[in-house]
């Protein structure tokens, strides 16, 4: 379609922790976005994580793939989207790292409020009736 071959190794440079931190924080975004809208409006995932996946191109520096496997086919493709195939493995850690912290806190900000536990150790005094 672009005059391109089909397969081609990138040669886009995306190595080191501003890079990996930027990515960490896309996968989080993304992964907090489908969490915490499966849980209050199912119906809008779809345009919810689209939403996501295209704010996070221009808020990350890493441009956000927030994907390994979109990660992995980029490493075969030298346009501006590509990435190193040496750099790859960096950028999956740093997806699993987002992921993982997003799964935790929208875990926590999501569980349901448990009862007190507590007893009182002694019942309540009652006085008598004075009639």
């Amino acid at each position: 379609m672009f005059e391109l071959p089909l397969i081609q190794m990138s040669a886009t440079v995306r190595a080191g922790p501003a890079q990996w931190l930027s990515e960490g924080a896309a996968t989080f975004a993304l992964v907090a976005c489908i969490l915490l809208t499966s849980r209050f409006k199912p119906s809008a995932i779809a345009g919810a994580v689209a939403l996501t996946i295209a704010a996070g191109y221009w808020w990350t520096s890493s441009t956000s793939f927030a994907n390994p496997a979109i990660t992995l086919a980029r490493a075969f493709s030298d346009t501006f989207a590509g990435i190193r195939l040496a750099d790859v493995a960096g950028f999956v850690a740093a997806q699993f790292a987002g992921a993982l912290a997003a799964l935790a806190l929208c875990g926590w900000f999501t569980a349901p409020l448990k009862a007190p536990t507590h007893q009182f150790a002694t019942e309540p005094k009652t006085t008598p009736d004075s009639c």
